[in-house]
């Protein structure tokens, strides 16, 4: 029997931890902050990243893209994230009412 692409999930912090690029036509599972969700798209804006995680309204959070190695990202509103790009791990997000500075750095 022969399997579509798109059945395969794609574990993004597991393809990051072993340096692997993501492909392009399956499902992500991404991970923001300590909870896990499977999305149908390789591109998702910081919006929608947002929505999905339920950090509404969007616009009284921040949120991080933590990549392999330990770089961290901002990541606005409306700027997209290509989940094929390798590296890249997790996010994290922040209430607008902390500081940026120290707390982004725990990610």
């Amino acid at each position: 029997m022969k399997t579509d692409m798109f059945d395969e999930i794609i574990d993004l912090e597991e393809f990051a931890i072993e340096g692997k690029k993501p492909p392009k036509g399956c499902r992500y599972r991404i991970k923001i902050d300590k909870n896990k969700y499977v999305v149908d798209v390789p591109l998702m804006s910081g919006r929608e990243i947002l929505n999905l995680a339920e950090k509404t309204p969007p616009e009284q959070y921040m949120l991080f893209q933590k990549f392999r190695g330990g770089e961290n990202k901002r990541i606005e509103l409306d700027e997209k994230v290509d989940f094929t790009t390798p590296g890249v791990e997790k996010f994290r997000t922040l209430p607008m009412d902390q500081t940026e500075g120290k707390n982004a750095q725990t990610i």
